[in-house]
């Protein structure tokens, strides 16, 4: 068996209609601090991170191809970062995983895809390029 990659961090994404709102609504209630949001050229957040006490998690608007819960959709998907996100997707793969998006660098700077697990959770691995 090849050896395990560094796992560097770990965190869930909350898929939700108005990232906006849920990211006031967090900042209220949990007192949090928003680090970091991007959105597409529609304006819809493809990424936020929110720490949230010692703890963080990232939040975005539903869409490309993943629905919020009130419609449905999975809740949540974990982010797993590593330093060989290709590896950890095979390993994934071996163990019965289904590919949702290959992992490929993207132009937010990081390397990463998609999978679901045999148990039907979903992972993003990814590592920052």
């Amino acid at each position: 068996m090849a050896p395990m990659t560094e796992i560097q961090d770990i965190y869930a994404r909350l898929v939700v209609e108005g990232a906006d709102e849920a990211l006031a609504f967090y900042r209220t209630a949990f007192d949090g601090e928003v680090l970091e949001r991007f959105a597409g050229p529609d304006g819809r957040v493809q990424h936020a991170m929110i720490r949230l006490g010692s703890g963080k998690v990232a939040v975005k608007d539903a869409g490309d191809g993943d629905a919020a819960p009130v419609h449905g959709g999975v809740p949540v998907i974990m982010a797993l970062y590593a330093d060989d996100p290709d590896a950890v997707a095979t390993r994934m793969i071996d163990g019965g995983a289904e590919v949702v998006f290959p992992v490929s660098d993207h132009e937010y700077g990081e390397r990463a895809g998609r999978l679901r697990d045999p148990f039907g959770h979903l992972w993003m691995v990814a590592k920052h390029l």
